[in-house]
Protein backbone atom coordinates (compact mmCIF):
# COMPACT_ATOMS: atom_id res chain seq x y z
CA UNK A 1 0.00 0.00 0.00
CA UNK A 2 1.29 3.23 -1.07
CA UNK A 3 1.27 6.09 1.79
CA UNK A 4 0.63 9.64 0.86
CA UNK A 5 3.46 11.97 0.76
CA UNK A 6 1.07 14.42 2.85
CA UNK A 7 0.72 11.44 5.19
CA UNK A 8 4.45 10.83 5.16
CA UNK A 9 5.57 14.78 5.58
CA UNK A 10 3.58 14.70 8.67
CA UNK A 11 6.08 14.76 11.70
CA UNK A 12 5.45 13.25 14.95
CA UNK A 13 3.69 15.35 17.73
CA UNK A 14 6.34 14.78 19.92
CA UNK A 15 4.47 15.79 23.32
CA UNK A 16 2.20 12.81 22.75
CA UNK A 17 5.86 10.24 22.09
CA UNK A 18 6.93 11.27 25.30
CA UNK A 19 3.42 10.69 26.45
CA UNK A 20 3.92 7.17 25.19
CA UNK A 21 7.06 6.67 26.63
CA UNK A 22 5.61 7.58 30.00
CA UNK A 23 2.91 5.68 30.10
CA UNK A 24 5.31 2.45 29.62
CA UNK A 25 7.27 3.17 32.33
CA UNK A 26 4.00 3.39 34.71
CA UNK A 27 2.92 0.28 33.24
CA UNK A 28 6.06 -1.21 34.98
CA UNK A 29 5.72 0.11 38.05
CA UNK A 30 7.04 3.21 37.98
CA UNK A 31 5.50 6.52 39.41
CA UNK A 32 6.02 9.24 36.59
CA UNK A 33 5.08 13.04 36.57
CA UNK A 34 3.41 13.95 33.56
CA UNK A 35 4.33 17.32 32.75
CA UNK A 36 4.23 16.89 29.17
CA UNK A 37 0.44 17.09 28.12
CA UNK A 38 -0.93 20.42 28.37
CA UNK A 39 -4.10 18.71 30.04
CA UNK A 40 -5.71 20.36 32.95
CA UNK A 41 -6.00 18.04 35.64
CA UNK A 42 -9.97 19.60 37.17
CA UNK A 43 -12.41 18.09 34.59
CA UNK A 44 -15.37 19.67 33.36
CA UNK A 45 -17.13 22.15 35.39
CA UNK A 46 -19.77 19.72 37.51
CA UNK A 47 -22.95 21.46 36.29
CA UNK A 48 -21.17 20.57 32.59
CA UNK A 49 -20.87 17.02 34.06
CA UNK A 50 -24.29 17.21 35.09
CA UNK A 51 -25.46 18.34 32.37
CA UNK A 52 -23.89 15.59 29.98
CA UNK A 53 -25.55 12.81 32.25
CA UNK A 54 -28.77 14.65 31.44
CA UNK A 55 -28.17 14.58 27.84
CA UNK A 56 -27.02 11.01 27.98
CA UNK A 57 -30.64 9.76 29.39
CA UNK A 58 -31.26 7.23 26.43
CA UNK A 59 -33.03 10.34 24.32
CA UNK A 60 -32.33 10.09 20.55
CA UNK A 61 -29.32 12.00 19.91
CA UNK A 62 -29.34 13.21 15.90
CA UNK A 63 -27.06 15.10 14.54
CA UNK A 64 -26.86 19.04 15.18
CA UNK A 65 -26.41 21.41 11.84
CA UNK A 66 -22.74 21.51 10.50
CA UNK A 67 -22.19 24.76 12.24
CA UNK A 68 -23.41 23.89 15.82
CA UNK A 69 -26.23 24.02 18.17
CA UNK A 70 -27.98 27.84 17.49
CA UNK A 71 -28.48 27.97 21.57
CA UNK A 72 -24.59 27.14 21.76
CA UNK A 73 -23.84 29.62 19.23
CA UNK A 74 -25.69 32.49 20.87
CA UNK A 75 -24.17 31.73 24.55
CA UNK A 76 -20.56 31.70 22.94
CA UNK A 77 -21.63 35.25 21.45
CA UNK A 78 -22.64 36.20 24.33
CA UNK A 79 -19.72 35.11 26.21
CA UNK A 80 -17.91 37.71 23.98
CA UNK A 81 -19.87 40.47 24.75
CA UNK A 82 -19.76 39.85 28.37
CA UNK A 83 -16.21 38.63 29.08
CA UNK A 84 -14.52 40.53 26.72
CA UNK A 85 -16.80 43.43 25.39
CA UNK A 86 -16.65 42.51 21.71
CA UNK A 87 -19.88 42.45 19.91
CA UNK A 88 -20.17 38.78 17.97
CA UNK A 89 -23.22 38.42 15.40
CA UNK A 90 -24.00 34.17 16.61
CA UNK A 91 -23.80 33.53 12.81
CA UNK A 92 -20.02 34.09 12.75
CA UNK A 93 -19.77 31.28 15.37
CA UNK A 94 -18.82 27.84 14.18
CA UNK A 95 -18.85 24.76 16.88
CA UNK A 96 -16.21 22.52 15.95
CA UNK A 97 -15.24 19.08 16.97
CA UNK A 98 -11.90 20.84 19.07
CA UNK A 99 -10.23 23.30 18.44
CA UNK A 100 -8.03 21.41 15.91
CA UNK A 101 -10.86 20.78 13.39
CA UNK A 102 -11.64 24.44 13.46
CA UNK A 103 -8.00 24.96 11.75
CA UNK A 104 -8.40 22.20 9.74
CA UNK A 105 -11.86 24.06 8.36
CA UNK A 106 -10.00 27.66 8.87
CA UNK A 107 -6.79 26.32 6.73
CA UNK A 108 -9.24 25.06 4.11
CA UNK A 109 -11.22 27.94 3.85
CA UNK A 110 -8.52 30.13 3.19
CA UNK A 111 -5.28 28.13 1.77
CA UNK A 112 -4.16 27.33 -1.45
CA UNK A 113 -1.30 25.41 -2.63
CA UNK A 114 1.92 27.71 -2.62
CA UNK A 115 0.54 30.12 -0.46
CA UNK A 116 2.96 31.63 2.21
CA UNK A 117 2.05 31.73 5.70
CA UNK A 118 3.92 33.19 8.52
CA UNK A 119 4.12 31.63 11.81
CA UNK A 120 6.66 32.10 14.57
CA UNK A 121 9.04 29.78 15.73
CA UNK A 122 8.69 27.84 18.54
CA UNK A 123 4.77 27.40 18.05
CA UNK A 124 2.27 24.95 18.12
CA UNK A 125 3.14 22.22 15.99
CA UNK A 126 0.24 21.34 14.26
CA UNK A 127 -0.35 24.80 13.34
CA UNK A 128 2.16 24.17 10.32
CA UNK A 129 1.60 20.81 10.31
CA UNK A 130 -2.32 21.12 8.93
CA UNK A 131 -1.29 24.64 7.03
CA UNK A 132 1.11 22.50 4.89
CA UNK A 133 -1.15 19.76 4.70
CA UNK A 134 -3.16 22.19 2.46
CA UNK A 135 -0.31 23.27 0.41
CA UNK A 136 0.66 26.21 2.38
CA UNK A 137 4.66 27.49 2.66
CA UNK A 138 5.40 27.74 5.88
CA UNK A 139 7.84 30.33 6.86
CA UNK A 140 8.90 29.97 10.50
CA UNK A 141 10.03 33.29 11.56
CA UNK A 142 12.46 33.17 14.41
CA UNK A 143 11.30 34.82 17.95
CA UNK A 144 13.38 35.35 20.69
CA UNK A 145 13.16 36.45 24.01
CA UNK A 146 12.92 40.07 23.30
CA UNK A 147 9.96 39.50 21.53
CA UNK A 148 8.09 37.43 24.19
CA UNK A 149 9.22 34.52 21.45
CA UNK A 150 6.07 35.99 19.49
CA UNK A 151 6.02 37.63 16.18
CA UNK A 152 5.91 41.26 16.34
CA UNK A 153 5.13 44.12 13.29
CA UNK A 154 8.80 44.57 12.64
CA UNK A 155 9.58 40.97 12.20
CA UNK A 156 6.72 40.42 10.39
CA UNK A 157 7.17 43.11 7.97
CA UNK A 158 10.52 41.50 7.40
CA UNK A 159 9.29 38.27 6.69
CA UNK A 160 6.65 39.23 3.58
CA UNK A 161 7.16 38.43 0.38
CA UNK A 162 4.61 38.71 -2.83
CA UNK A 163 3.57 35.26 -1.80
CA UNK A 164 2.35 35.62 1.44
CA UNK A 165 -1.21 35.29 1.76
CA UNK A 166 -1.89 35.36 5.60
CA UNK A 167 -0.28 34.88 9.44
CA UNK A 168 -1.10 32.60 12.15
CA UNK A 169 -0.44 33.90 16.00
CA UNK A 170 -1.30 32.41 19.17
CA UNK A 171 -1.43 34.24 22.04
CA UNK A 172 -1.05 33.52 24.88
CA UNK A 173 1.18 30.91 23.52
CA UNK A 174 1.98 27.25 23.46
CA UNK A 175 4.94 26.59 24.36
CA UNK A 176 6.08 29.56 25.63
CA UNK A 177 2.72 30.48 27.35
CA UNK A 178 3.70 34.10 26.23
CA UNK A 179 1.26 36.66 24.97
CA UNK A 180 1.85 39.11 22.20
CA UNK A 181 1.14 42.98 23.28
CA UNK A 182 -2.66 44.44 22.35
CA UNK A 183 -0.65 47.00 20.69
CA UNK A 184 1.81 44.77 19.10
CA UNK A 185 -0.95 42.31 18.00
CA UNK A 186 -3.53 45.38 16.92
CA UNK A 187 -0.35 46.94 14.65
CA UNK A 188 0.22 43.52 13.11
CA UNK A 189 -2.92 43.37 11.81
CA UNK A 190 -3.10 46.23 10.47
CA UNK A 191 -0.03 45.35 8.24
CA UNK A 192 -1.43 42.45 7.21
CA UNK A 193 -4.82 43.81 6.27
CA UNK A 194 -3.35 46.11 4.29
CA UNK A 195 -1.77 43.89 2.03
CA UNK A 196 -4.96 41.94 1.85
CA UNK A 197 -3.84 39.01 3.90
CA UNK A 198 -6.22 36.62 6.56
CA UNK A 199 -5.07 36.98 10.10
CA UNK A 200 -5.86 33.76 11.77
CA UNK A 201 -5.14 34.11 15.93
CA UNK A 202 -5.74 31.02 18.34
CA UNK A 203 -7.44 32.51 21.30
CA UNK A 204 -7.35 28.61 23.18
CA UNK A 205 -5.47 30.52 26.20
CA UNK A 206 -7.05 33.76 26.22
CA UNK A 207 -9.46 33.32 29.18
CA UNK A 208 -5.99 31.59 30.96
CA UNK A 209 -4.26 34.86 30.56
CA UNK A 210 -3.70 36.90 33.52
CA UNK A 211 -6.00 39.90 34.42
CA UNK A 212 -4.69 43.49 34.12
CA UNK A 213 -4.00 46.14 37.22
CA UNK A 214 -7.98 46.86 37.43
CA UNK A 215 -9.08 43.01 37.47
CA UNK A 216 -10.01 43.02 33.46
CA UNK A 217 -9.53 40.39 31.31
CA UNK A 218 -7.13 40.50 27.86
CA UNK A 219 -8.36 41.86 25.15
CA UNK A 220 -9.41 39.60 22.22
CA UNK A 221 -8.33 40.35 18.78
CA UNK A 222 -11.67 41.03 17.45
CA UNK A 223 -11.85 44.28 19.37
CA UNK A 224 -9.42 45.95 16.97
CA UNK A 225 -9.71 43.95 14.08
CA UNK A 226 -13.44 42.24 13.38
CA UNK A 227 -12.29 40.53 10.51
CA UNK A 228 -9.49 38.20 11.84
CA UNK A 229 -10.42 34.78 12.07
CA UNK A 230 -10.12 33.15 16.13
CA UNK A 231 -9.91 29.79 16.66
CA UNK A 232 -11.32 28.67 20.81
CA UNK A 233 -12.06 26.02 22.63
CA UNK A 234 -13.60 24.12 25.08
CA UNK A 235 -10.29 22.17 26.21
CA UNK A 236 -8.09 24.61 28.12
CA UNK A 237 -10.34 27.24 29.96
CA UNK A 238 -12.90 24.97 30.41
CA UNK A 239 -10.77 21.84 31.24
CA UNK A 240 -13.05 19.71 28.92
CA UNK A 241 -10.19 18.34 26.59
CA UNK A 242 -11.72 14.64 25.91
CA UNK A 243 -14.99 16.11 25.19
CA UNK A 244 -13.06 17.11 21.48
CA UNK A 245 -15.20 20.68 21.00
CA UNK A 246 -14.15 24.49 19.90
CA UNK A 247 -15.65 27.04 17.83
CA UNK A 248 -14.20 29.43 15.53
CA UNK A 249 -15.16 33.01 14.72
CA UNK A 250 -15.19 34.28 11.47
CA UNK A 251 -16.24 37.03 9.21
CA UNK A 252 -19.77 36.49 7.20
CA UNK A 253 -18.34 36.19 3.70
CA UNK A 254 -16.42 33.04 5.16
CA UNK A 255 -19.46 31.58 6.42
CA UNK A 256 -20.79 29.41 3.81
CA UNK A 257 -17.47 27.92 2.87
CA UNK A 258 -17.22 26.88 6.76
CA UNK A 259 -20.56 25.51 6.60
CA UNK A 260 -19.92 23.25 3.31
CA UNK A 261 -16.39 21.98 4.51
CA UNK A 262 -18.06 20.84 7.65
CA UNK A 263 -20.90 19.30 6.42
CA UNK A 264 -18.13 17.39 4.24
CA UNK A 265 -15.41 16.97 6.79
CA UNK A 266 -17.17 16.57 10.18
CA UNK A 267 -21.02 16.47 9.72
CA UNK A 268 -21.12 18.27 13.22
CA UNK A 269 -19.46 18.04 16.44
CA UNK A 270 -20.57 15.83 19.14
CA UNK A 271 -23.92 16.70 20.09
CA UNK A 272 -24.69 15.55 23.28
CA UNK A 273 -20.95 17.39 23.80
CA UNK A 274 -22.61 20.81 22.56
CA UNK A 275 -25.69 20.10 24.95
CA UNK A 276 -23.36 19.64 28.06
CA UNK A 277 -21.26 22.81 27.30
CA UNK A 278 -24.51 25.28 27.22
CA UNK A 279 -23.81 24.41 30.86
CA UNK A 280 -20.25 26.22 30.71
CA UNK A 281 -21.34 29.87 30.43
CA UNK A 282 -23.74 29.61 33.75
CA UNK A 283 -22.53 31.87 36.64
CA UNK A 284 -21.79 29.24 38.51
CA UNK A 285 -19.46 27.48 35.79
CA UNK A 286 -17.78 30.50 34.95
CA UNK A 287 -17.04 30.84 39.03
CA UNK A 288 -15.60 27.80 38.68
CA UNK A 289 -12.77 28.75 35.74
CA UNK A 290 -12.24 31.47 37.25
CA UNK A 291 -11.37 29.96 40.72
CA UNK A 292 -8.97 27.77 38.23
CA UNK A 293 -7.09 30.33 36.45
CA UNK A 294 -6.41 31.66 39.80
CA UNK A 295 -4.73 28.53 40.57
CA UNK A 296 -3.41 28.00 37.67
CA UNK A 297 -1.29 31.53 38.11
CA UNK A 298 -0.21 29.92 42.01
CA UNK A 299 1.10 26.41 40.50
CA UNK A 300 3.16 29.06 37.88
CA UNK A 301 4.47 31.04 40.66
CA UNK A 302 5.57 27.35 41.95
CA UNK A 303 7.23 26.09 38.84
CA UNK A 304 9.23 29.14 38.61
CA UNK A 305 10.73 29.54 41.67
CA UNK A 306 11.78 25.84 41.35
CA UNK A 307 13.23 26.54 38.14
CA UNK A 308 15.13 29.11 39.57
CA UNK A 309 16.30 27.10 42.59
CA UNK A 310 17.72 24.21 40.14
CA UNK A 311 19.02 26.88 37.94
CA UNK A 312 16.82 26.00 34.73
CA UNK A 313 16.46 30.02 33.31
CA UNK A 314 13.18 31.07 32.07
CA UNK A 315 14.11 33.24 29.44
CA UNK A 316 10.47 35.41 29.41
CA UNK A 317 7.77 34.24 32.11
CA UNK A 318 4.59 33.11 30.86
CA UNK A 319 1.60 35.20 31.40
CA UNK A 320 -1.39 32.93 30.45
CA UNK A 321 -1.98 29.08 29.23
CA UNK A 322 0.23 26.84 31.86
CA UNK A 323 3.31 26.31 30.40
CA UNK A 324 6.50 27.91 31.02
CA UNK A 325 9.64 27.46 28.50
CA UNK A 326 13.13 26.80 30.23
CA UNK A 327 16.40 26.68 28.36
CA UNK A 328 18.69 23.66 29.02
CA UNK A 329 21.66 24.97 26.83
CA UNK A 330 24.02 25.10 29.81
CA UNK A 331 23.47 21.89 30.93
CA UNK A 332 25.31 19.89 28.26
CA UNK A 333 22.75 18.19 26.54
CA UNK A 334 20.05 19.10 24.01
CA UNK A 335 16.76 19.36 24.74
CA UNK A 336 15.97 15.76 23.25
CA UNK A 337 18.92 14.65 25.72
CA UNK A 338 16.99 16.05 28.59
CA UNK A 339 13.84 14.91 28.35
CA UNK A 340 15.31 11.40 27.43
CA UNK A 341 16.82 11.32 30.84
CA UNK A 342 14.48 13.33 32.76
CA UNK A 343 12.51 10.65 32.07
CA UNK A 344 14.70 7.83 32.28
CA UNK A 345 16.60 8.42 35.48
CA UNK A 346 13.55 10.85 37.30
CA UNK A 347 10.67 9.77 36.06
CA UNK A 348 9.56 13.24 34.49
CA UNK A 349 7.86 13.91 31.64
CA UNK A 350 8.71 16.76 29.67
CA UNK A 351 8.78 17.76 26.17
CA UNK A 352 11.23 18.94 24.06
CA UNK A 353 11.70 22.17 21.49
CA UNK A 354 11.90 19.98 18.68
CA UNK A 355 8.02 19.93 18.80
CA UNK A 356 8.28 23.76 18.11
CA UNK A 357 10.12 24.37 15.64
CA UNK A 358 13.75 24.98 14.73
CA UNK A 359 15.06 28.16 16.46
CA UNK A 360 14.98 27.15 19.93
CA UNK A 361 14.46 22.99 19.29
CA UNK A 362 17.91 22.25 20.93
CA UNK A 363 18.21 24.52 23.80
CA UNK A 364 14.85 24.73 25.35
CA UNK A 365 12.10 22.22 27.35
CA UNK A 366 8.16 22.61 27.83
CA UNK A 367 7.00 22.11 31.36
CA UNK A 368 2.91 22.18 31.33
CA UNK A 369 1.80 23.21 34.74
CA UNK A 370 -1.95 21.56 34.22
CA UNK A 371 -0.93 19.14 36.90
CA UNK A 372 -1.36 18.92 40.85
CA UNK A 373 0.52 21.21 42.88
CA UNK A 374 1.96 18.00 44.66
CA UNK A 375 2.92 16.72 41.26
CA UNK A 376 4.89 19.54 40.45
CA UNK A 377 6.28 20.07 43.76
CA UNK A 378 7.34 16.18 43.45
CA UNK A 379 8.47 16.96 39.74
CA UNK A 380 10.43 20.03 40.50
CA UNK A 381 12.42 17.57 43.34
CA UNK A 382 12.93 15.25 40.99
CA UNK A 383 14.35 17.36 38.56
CA UNK A 384 16.46 19.14 41.01
CA UNK A 385 18.59 15.64 41.81
CA UNK A 386 18.89 15.08 38.17
CA UNK A 387 20.24 18.48 37.08
CA UNK A 388 22.39 17.69 39.99
CA UNK A 389 24.26 14.99 38.39
CA UNK A 390 25.01 16.97 35.25
CA UNK A 391 27.31 19.06 37.37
Amino acid sequence: MRISRRAQAVAPFFAMEFGKHAAALESQGHHVIKLSIGEPDFGAPPAVRDAMREAMDGRPMPYTAALGLPELRQAIARFYRNEHGVEVAPSRVVVTAGASAALVLATAALVDTGDEVLIADPSYPCNRQIAESFGAHVTLVPATAETRFQLDAASVKENWTDRTRGIMIATPSNPTGTSVPAGELAAICELARERDAWRLVDEIYLNLSDHDERGRPPRSVLSFDPGAIVINSFSKYFGMTGWRLGWCVVPEILVPAMERLAQNYFLCASAPAQQAALACFTPESLAVCEARRVEFAERRALVLDGLARIGLPVPVPPDGAFYVYFDVGHTGLTSWQFCERALREAHVALTPGRDFGVHTAETHVRLSYAAPADDLREGLTRLGKFVATLQ
